[in-house]
């Protein structure tokens, strides 16, 4: 009986402590929020053109804007994104994960003055290529950022956070763009850089980056501010040195890295899946939302459609968050690709119908419907999983490079995407360019079935084993790394 208390009493004792330790996780989550924020900038601007479009084609500026100068000013951002991914990646272990995000809100709130004191189509090309840049740039270091202060329970969900981010930013933009002009709504886009760099002050920096420096005391710092005093900090400093010594031994020329078997797959399926939600038409929706609501007909305004669609965007990735790790990555990617299939079919075949002077007034409600139908599933699987997956399918060697090059792709489809929707509208009719990311959605419906794997529950050994890591030859030399890592690359 004695025995039993005692029992009870270090269990209670036990119990309480995980109590503090779990309280105290709260400064993760406001440092993943806050650096997540710059999410909610490449948001911004983004979605800038549906709001700005319209009010170009107005004459909101001292000079004229043609529609295929419209088309460059929305194509100058995710060119500008897939300039600032390698750049990022070259720089971002030299320089700090919280350094690059402070110095990257100089090219944006540059890029946001030359827009709105803009004096030429140039001008405002400029000012996108600048927010696109840092945009880009932002989207490899956040995600970093969040999984290195993240404790392993909580770490995907701090990693859903800077899609989350993303389409809240998209949201702002379309309910600021419905209410004021355009100098008034980039204003007020350029001022959320600032409050940025004022909150990104308060929080410190990665304590795996003073780690590669050699800091030790700072990053016990930065590891006591993220696990509070009962947080078992030596210890984890410790998994932590020891985890970089083993990359380190490990490390073999990066061209080497790339010739193995899960590396050639990882690379393609991560290209994959990028290519797929960008040829999907997810960023044709995005940027040319309130277009396709004016086109359609409905008898809604044009911009309570798009924050219609934007509400749902928030609201559906946030339902994400909560389920990709009970229902798994495959299935979600699956439905999301299907029903976004349905809906550009949908979308499509009213366009269609109205081209060819059918009355459509009773089926005005199509678009929206369908667009917040391919928001929501988009939102649910091919917006935030493809960002999630090429974190986990990756080996550990190439990961940084093959996540930046994962990155500068998705941003070279969008590019393509966004640049060419109204070239090809005019050229095939947008119920054909509907269409066609149609096809796209069938050609990735196959694509999830047969090639991508299902990661949930996995280790990072189990994933790169899936992906053919256990047939792999691994050279000579480092025969020795094989064995002792069990196929670890």
């Amino acid at each position: 009986m004695a025995l039993e208390k005692i029992a009870m009493t270090q269990r209670a004792m036990v119990e309480e402590q995980q109590e503090r330790i779990g309280n105290q996780k709260w400064t993760q989550y406001l440092a993943a929020f806050i650096a997540t924020i710059g999410g909610f900038i490449a948001g911004t601007a983004l979605a800038w053109t549906a709001p700005a479009g319209p009010m170009m084609e107005n004459n909101q500026y001292p000079f004229i804007i043609s529609s295929e100068s419209l088309a460059w000013i929305g194509a100058c951002m995710p060119l500008g994104a897939m300039l600032g991914c390698p750049v990022t990646a070259g720089l971002v272990d030299k320089l700090g994960r919280k350094n690059m995000m402070l110095m990257l809100c100089i090219p944006t709130l540059i890029g946001w003055a030359m827009i709105i004191w803009a004096e030429s189509v140039a001008w405002i090309c400029a000012g996108r290529l600048l927010t696109g840049f840092a945009s880009g740039s932002l989207s490899v270091i956040v995600p970093l950022y969040t999984s290195e202060i993240a404790e392993n329970e909580i770490r995907g969900t701090l990693g859903t956070y800077f899609q989350l981010q993303v389409t809240a930013g998209i949201l702002f933009t379309y309910i600021v763009g419905s209410y004021f002009n355009i100098f008034s709504l980039t204003l007020i886009c350029a001022i959320i850089p600032i409050v940025y760099v004022a909150l990104m002050i308060l929080i410190p920096e990665s304590p795996n980056f003073h780690l590669m420096k050699g800091n030790v005391e700072k990053a016990r710092l930065s590891l006591r501010y993220f696990r509070g005093p009962y947080g078992t900090v030596d210890q984890e400093l410790s998994i932590m040195q020891d985890s970089l010594a083993k990359t380190e031994r490990e490390r073999v020329p990066i061209m080497e890295a790339f010739q193995t078997t899960p590396a050639k797959r990882g690379l393609f399926i991560g290209l994959g899946v990028m290519l797929l939600q960008q040829f999907s038409g997810c960023n044709a929706v995005i940027f040319y939302a309130t277009y396709i609501f004016k086109e359609s007909g409905s008898a809604m305004e044009p911009n309570m459609s798009t924050i219609i669609v934007g509400v749902m965007s928030v609201i559906a990735t946030y339902i994400s968050t909560l389920i990709v790790d009970r229902l798994g990555r495959k299935i979600l990617l699956l439905g999301s690709i299907i029903v976004m299939g349905i809906c550009t079919l949908l979308i499509g075949g009213f366009f269609f119908l109205k081209a060819n002077e059918y009355n459509v007034s009773s089926i005005g409600f199509i678009p929206l419907v369908s667009m917040c139908a391919f928001i929501v599933l988009f939102s649910l699987g091919f917006g935030p999983i493809p960002w999630m997956l090429i974190g986990e399918i990756f080996p550990a060697q190439i990961k940084g490079t093959a996540c930046s090059i994962a990155c500068m792709a998705n941003w070279f489809f969008a590019f393509i995407v966004t640049k060419f929707f109204s070239s090809l509208v005019s050229a095939i009719h947008i119920y054909n360019t509907f269409w066609l990311f149609t096809f796209f959605s069938v050609l990735g419906t196959f694509f999830v079935i047969c090639i991508v794997p299902e990661t949930k529950g996995k280790s990072m050994d189990e994933i790169q084993e899936m992906l053919g890591g256990g047939n792999d030859l691994t050279p000579p030399t480092h025969a020795n790394v094989s064995i002792d890592t069990k196929g670890k690359y």
